[in-house]
């Protein structure tokens, strides 16, 4: 099995809450739904998966996380500069735009230990020289693409991983329990196959979702008086 999936332990290894990403630490605008009372038990937590973060994930997030694997694998730094502006323009709240930075940087800090392709110094001294920001998803897709991750894969992933985050803060801000988590995260992960099909036919330029809810809430939360979460 490991021959044939040579990739895996390097996936599992930075999908894993012990890479030093910094992501425990932001709720990216959930904290703020959760005071506002959008979300407050199992079924509400489902439904704010469901409306908030599957299709955004669909129309945008998983389609530049492509662009950006897709310009990695052709040794693009320019394209790479190119898409993390864009994802830097859409980005809409400071606060959510600063925290997608923070866990980017922090991801590629962490890569450059334990890798040396050659493309994440090339990414990180355009980092230093302003020529990118570092946004998430930028560094997700080069991390997929140094290391031959099947680009379905690195998807399936970041899917999971944005509904698990969710989930996680949840457990602390509001009334429900790991079970309840847990049923609400694998019913909100059972359309992720076709989630992910529908994904890889989305045209750059046609790439990308209007919700402002978390937006607002994100906004919001950088005037809360009290805060669990940096974003």
């Amino acid at each position: 099995m490991s021959a044939e999936l040579p990739w895996l332990p390097f996936l599992l290894q930075t999908a894993d809450s012990l890479f030093p990403t910094g992501a425990y630490a932001h709720s990216l605008g959930f904290e703020e739904s959760a005071r506002l009372g959008l979300v407050h038990d199992e079924a509400t937590l489902l439904a704010f998966l469901a409306t908030q973060i599957v299709p955004a994930q669909c129309a945008q997030e998983l389609p530049y996380l492509r662009f950006a694997f897709e310009a990695a694998t052709r040794g693009d730094l320019a394209g790479l500069c190119m898409l993390d502006h864009e994802i830097d323009a859409w980005k809409l709240a400071p606060e959510t735009r600063a925290a997608s930075i923070q866990l980017g940087v922090r991801r590629l800090k962490a890569l450059r230990t334990i890798s040396e392709a050659p493309l994440l110094l090339t990414l990180e001294n355009a980092i230093g020289s302003g020529r990118a920001r570092g946004h998430h998803l930028l560094v997700c897709g080069v991390q997929a693409a140094i290391e031959n991750v099947p680009l379905e894969a690195a998807l399936s992933l970041s899917f999971y991983q944005a509904l698990g985050a969710v989930c996680a803060a949840a457990l602390k801000l509001i009334r429900i329990g790991q079970d309840g988590c847990q049923r609400a995260l694998r019913q909100a992960c059972r359309p992720a196959p076709g989630i992910i099909a529908r994904s890889l036919e989305i045209e750059r330029k046609r790439a990308g979702w209007f919700n402002p809810l978390l937006e607002i809430a994100s906004m919001r939360h950088a005037r809360a008086e009290e805060r669990l979460f940096i974003s």
